[in-house]
């Protein structure tokens, strides 16, 4: 545990807990920086291989902390702009990791904290959390995370939310598209984010990677004749790999892929499911 995170492992799961509830979870310049380093530490080990990302307290994360933002915006521009990039830089980390990340959202999520939402593969929250794009209130912008929570919610509703900054339910976050899943309680929160951790963990990691990377290849490009022959070398790039190769070999020979662990001996072997390999 660092100061503002705390980090656990479970098997081949990462747990990463924004840990700072006195302060509803806000950012400051230690906190950017203890959790790039988580992410990053999370990236580099080969064990792990879901990402899930949590909080402790009643809120998920206010954003920024007011007294770091107002001690920032007293600096001068040069600092301003080196701690504006380095928010950048966590958002982008988390974005692109190349694991799969899941937001288990127990509570509120303003500012920065939608964006850490936008950046994960996956969101669940509770039925009583609440969204909000503040800054505008604060005569400020919602910029870093911009990219990220209009992929999310989509140009239309970012006018809305960025310009009026009025809060959005857990009905309206999942009919936007910010979150995937609601759970009644925080019990059910934990079942739902342990079923998308077993969905995960059943694809191969490799794969997993190149799936995001296509999907920031892809978004928002016109089908162009550079596009069709780029997910055309993609693909057959995949299907040639090691874990392609095997992937498709264990389907054939129906057994296990080698990244999955061994069946236990009492469970029925998986009833066999068309494949795609577009």
């Amino acid at each position: 545990m660092t100061k503002n995170i705390a980090i656990e492992r479970q098997g081949p799961v990462g747990l990463v807990t924004l840990n700072r509830p006195d302060r509803h979870n806000a950012f400051d310049d230690a906190l950017i920086t203890e959790l790039t380093d988580a992410l990053r530490s999370m990236e580099a080990e080969d064990g792990i291989r879901v990402v899930v990302l949590s909080s402790v307290g009643r809120s998920f994360s206010a954003g920024a902390d007011l007294n770091w933002m107002r001690r920032v915006a007293g600096a001068k521009q040069e600092e301003n702009k080196r701690d504006a990039m380095a928010l950048a830089a966590l958002m982008r980390t988390l974005a692109e990791l190349r694991k799969p990340t899941i937001a288990r959202v127990q509570g509120p999520a303003y500012g920065g904290g939608v964006g850490l939402i936008a950046c994960c593969d996956v969101a669940v929250a509770t039925l009583n959390a609440t969204f909000a794009l503040t800054e505008a209130k604060l005569g400020l912008i919602p910029s870093v995370i911009s990219p990220y929570v209009v992929a999310a919610i989509g140009a239309r509703a970012a006018r809305r939310y960025f310009l009026t900054a009025e809060p959005i339910d857990a009905s309206d976050a999942w009919r936007l598209g910010l979150v995937h899943e609601i759970a009644k309680d925080e019990e059910d929160l934990d079942e739902k984010v342990g079923n998308f951790v077993d969905s995960l963990l059943v694809g191969g990691p490799v794969a997993q990677a190149e799936c995001k990377a296509l999907i920031r290849a892809v978004a928002g490009r016109p089908v162009t004749s550079e596009l069709i022959q780029d997910t055309a070398d993609r693909i057959a790039k995949v299907r040639s790999s090691p874990e392609g190769m095997e992937g498709v070999s264990a389907f054939l020979e129906k057994r296990r892929a080698s990244w999955l662990p061994p069946e236990p001996p009492e469970a029925a072997p998986d009833a066999e499911e068309p494949q795609g390999g577009a």
